[in-house]
C-alpha cells in the first residue's frame, strides 16, 4: 500500500505543477487585458481559468489525503 500512495502522492504532486502554469498564465493574461479591447470578456476568461485551476488543485489534495 506504501507505493500505491507514494505512487499516489508523486502524481497530485506533478499535477500541480501545470496548474500552477495556468494559474500564473492567467493572472498575467488577466493584467494584460486591462488595456486590451473586450478586456471585460478576456478578465471573465481568465477568471475561469484562475477558478478551475484552484479547484482541480483543491481535489488533489483530498485524493492525496484520503488516499493516506
Amino acid at each position: 500500500m506504501t507505493d500505491n500512495n507514494e505512487q499516489l502522492n508523486t502524481l497530485v504532486h506533478d499535477a500541480r505543477k501545470p496548474l500552477n502554469h495556468i494559474s500564473m498564465h492567467a493572472e498575467i493574461i488577466k493584467i494584460l487585458s486591462e488595456d486590451a479591447a473586450k478586456n471585460s470578456e478576456i478578465s471573465d476568461a481568465a477568471n475561469k481559468i484562475i477558478a478551475a485551476s484552484k479547484a482541480c488543485s483543491e481535489l488533489l489534495q483530498q485524493i492525496a489525503e484520503n488516499a493516506k
